[in-house]
Formats: C-alpha cells, sequence, structure tokens
C-alpha cells in the first residue's frame, strides 16, 4: 500500500506548517515554497479546515492556521482527514481474493508489517515531528 499524492501533499503542508514560526499560512505562501500544485493545495487546505484541522481566516490578511494542538494531530488522523484507510486492507500484492484463509504469498508478512505501520502512524503526532530536524517539506 502506497500513500496517496494527496496523502502525501496533506502531511508535507502540516508538517510544513508546523515547523514555520508563523501563525498564518496564505495558500499562495505554502505553493510558493512546497511547489504542490496551488488548486490541489487550496482543496487540501480546504478539507484539512472542514475536518477541523486548520482554521480558514477569510479576506484580504487572511490564511490558514492550526485549530487543534499539534499534539492532538496523528498521522493517522491526517490520512482519515483526505481519504480513507480501507486501502491499508487490501492485498499488498493488488490480489482480490486475499485473505487469511486464501492467503497470497507476502499476506502474513504485509499483516504484520501493516499492524506495527499503522500503530506508528496512529502514535505520532505532529508535535513528535517538529522536534526533528526536516530537510525536505
Amino acid at each position: 500500500m502506497i500513500l496517496t499524492k494527496t496523502t502525501e501533499y496533506a502531511v508535507r503542508v502540516l508538517i510544513f506548517m508546523a515547523h514555520e514560526e508563523r501563525g498564518l499560512f496564505t495558500a499562495r505562501y505554502v505553493h510558493e515554497r512546497l511547489r504542490i500544485p496551488y488548486k490541489y493545495l487550496t482543496r487540501i487546505m480546504t478539507d484539512l479546515a472542514k475536518q477541523g484541522y486548520l482554521e480558514s481566516i477569510r479576506g484580504r490578511a487572511g490564511g490558514f492556521r492550526f485549530q487543534k494542538n499539534l499534539n492532538k494531530i496523528t498521522l493517522i488522523k491526517i490520512i482519515e482527514a483526505v481519504e480513507a484507510t480501507d486501502g491499508f486492507d487490501k492485498c499488498i500484492l493488488g490480489l482480490e481474493d486475499c485473505s487469511d484463509e486464501n492467503p497470497c504469498a507476502l499476506h502474513f508478512v504485509w499483516e504484520k508489517t501493516k499492524k506495527e505501520f499503522m500503530k506508528n502512524l496512529s502514535n505520532t503526532t505532529l508535535a513528535d515531528l517538529v522536534s526533528i530536524e526536516i530537510k525536505k517539506f
């Protein structure tokens, strides 16, 4: 399972915003820094605002800022805000009828890895990531 482009962008935007020493971020500013297509970016930021992670402030001096505390925003919640997580339950090889009773070659390896991956996504917050020196957003 690979994360979608929408999830990638949402995570990059929120981590970028968490690292910057700014109160308010315009979509134009984020677009210029991260090079995410502008229309796609505004849709993602609007979706994150609708989900309560960002606050959208209208007007000339408007922009986006965090609405929730960074300790309350986990990576799994970001993913769930922009897409369904049912993709994690699909076969790693893409087979439709893969299950515990009818496993593919990688089924049990993926099940173990997936549980650890989901645990990490559920336990890692944006606040945790702020303490890491990140060179690429």
